[in-house]
């Protein structure tokens, strides 16, 4: 084990040089990659004949599953199912804090786990990640209504907002069609998130994450759109088929800066500084704004709340003062945030240290609040089949839930912690204990004496196949850092899968996170644990 420990410290070492030389993250990692795209940013009409909104066309949405009421009615019947049980706990949630590892599929979190325990020079199976320590545990149903495997946008619709919806879509119900911006745009067609539950119960709010601030994660809390890629203006134009006018959608970023309940947000922590800024001036990191308008959200954002503040590096985020200031914005990538071990750790925060200051500036209401925290390129990693370093945001993850533990009252502090989809990622074969979880299974072959990676995806850019289509020794390509993990299907890129996930919470109500349920309902359950909503509260 001395071996494999020495050997996995040297690729946690090499890995950000080696990625760093292979690719920009701040080009890759866009809507276009996320659907499939090359790996070189392109505008809508170069896409080589790829339509990224393909994601959401030609699926049957079942009638009775337009209506949010009948979502509803399944939310309250399984916490009724839940309140029909020996009930142990009567403690009310002060606060409530969701965590979201996206893209963390169950195997997934058994892998992260594993590597976490190698790192410490360990067998690595009997280790675990804080949250996997949580009393309560249960399973979450991640189809939406149009689809069998979701996506991002429809999945935070249901954990957010409570209500099942079609695929690409936020805060909307399942009756407005794909790119129908006066669809979207109608308030009878709104659903409300939990955040907004919160805000209305007089609780503080906010959003932390990886990826942007308007990517479709975070945008369930907040945002009403056909279409998760309207971020900007200018989105609207290339990702409306010609169907979309900016002057009657309302793009993502001015519904957080100047619509409710995004724009009573005390803390916004994240990337995507270029969706605020128009494309005439420069951001804080050498790119050109995205919008088209000529909009300075960020300036408006500063007009709405003078008392504010914006932090664009780690050092301004580490000294705010959270007890004492009352709104903060942090935006520290023009794009979605750099791999952990890609990060310039002096510019660039952990998920951690976002975390503990969104705690401390919203702990600062006595009434408790929402806080919505989430671990984005968990699913980047998977996506691009490269499990070495999504299995590390798998750790920052846990390292932030873990510090939330930390300084948190658990008397009064509820915190839930889930994912949106799974991913296609297998652990196979017979390997023995403490095999490398990153290496080659080195107790079984395939058919023809080849040994195998014990981490694999469904789809994927790499099969490593022969002239022969026979399967390659990959003993020697394995140690490379930025090894791509085989797939048996080729892809442009990694997809979805449709597994069910993880639920693990802990604090007041906790209990009732345990068993099968439909992910529209976690909403439910911690309204229910705080007092806050419409639906059936533990105040009744």
């Amino acid at each position: 084990m001395t071996k494999l420990y020495a050997i996995l410290l040297i690729l946690s070492t090499v890995t950000a040089v080696a990625w760093s030389a292979a690719f920009d993250i701040t080009e890759i990692h866009n809507q276009d990659q996320l659907l499939g795209r090359s790996t070189v940013a392109q505008t809508r009409d170069s896409m080589a004949g790829f339509d990224p909104n393909s994601l959401a066309k030609n699926k049957y949405t079942p009638p009775e599953e337009k209506n949010a009421e009948f979502w509803y009615d399944i939310a309250n019947a399984e916490i009724a199912k839940r309140l029909k049980l020996p009930q142990p706990d009567t403690r009310k949630a002060k606060n409530l804090i969701l965590f979201l590892g996206d893209g963390m599929s169950l195997t997934t979190v058994a892998a992260a786990r594993i590597l976490k325990g190698q790192l410490k020079g360990n067998t690595g199976e009997e280790d675990s990640l804080s949250f996997e320590n949580f009393p309560h545990t249960g399973l979450s149903r991640t189809y939406c209504s149009n689809a069998q495997v979701p996506d991002s946008a429809c999945t935070a619709t249901a954990y957010l907002c409570g209500v099942k919806t079609n695929i690409v879509a936020l805060g909307i119900t399942a009756a407005v069609n794909f790119n129908n911006c006066s669809g979207s745009e109608d308030p009878t067609n709104h659903v409300s998130s939990i955040a907004a539950w919160a805000q209305a119960a007089g609780k503080a709010s906010g959003i932390v994450t990886t990826t942007t601030l308007t990517h479709a994660s975070p945008s369930g809390a907040y945002a009403h759109t056909t279409n998760r890629f309207f971020e900007s203006d200018t989105d609207i134009v290339t990702y409306g088929e010609g169907e979309n006018d900016p002057a009657y959608c309302t793009d993502i970023a001015t519904q957080l800066i100047t619509q409710e309940p995004g724009k009573n947000f005390d803390v916004m922590l994240g990337g995507g500084m270029g969706k605020f800024l128009p494309n005439t001036i420069e951001d804080k990191f050498g790119k050109q704004g995205e919008r088209s308008d000529g909009v300075n959200l960020l300036s408006k954002w500063q007009s709405l709340h003078p008392d504010g503040a914006l932090a664009y590096n780690r050092n301004q985020l580490l000294s705010v003062n959270g007890t004492k200031l009352k709104r903060l914005i942090g935006l520290f990538n023009s794009g979605v945030m750099d791999f952990h071990k890609r990060a310039d750790a002096d510019l660039k925060p952990t998920l951690e240290e976002m975390t503990e200051k969104a705690i401390e500036v919203a702990s600062q209401n006595e009434n408790g609040y929402f806080l919505f925290i989430e671990g984005g390129l968990i699913d980047y990693g998977n996506h691009y089949n490269v499990p070495q370093l999504g299995l590390d945001e798998v750790h920052e993850l846990s390292k932030a839930v873990q510090k939330a533990l930390d300084i948190t009252d658990p008397e009064d502090t509820l915190i839930v912690v889930t994912s949106d989809h799974a991913h296609p990622l297998s652990i196979s074969g017979y390997p023995g204990r403490g095999t490398d979880i990153l290496g080659l299974n080195q107790h079984d072959t395939d058919v023809n004496g080849v040994k195998y990676a014990t981490l694999n995806y469904a789809v994927g850019m790499e099969q490593y196949l022969d002239e022969n289509g026979q399967r390659v020794d990959l003993t020697e390509k394995i140690k490379d850092p930025s090894f791509l993990y085989p797939s048996y299907i080729k892809g442009a890129i990694g997809v979805h899968a449709g597994d069910d996930v993880g639920i693990f919470a802990t604090g007041p109500q906790s209990h009732l996170f345990s068993g099968m349920m439909q992910q529209h309902t976690i909403p439910h359950l911690m309204a229910y644990a705080a007092c806050i909503g419409d639906g059936p509260t533990l105040c009744d």
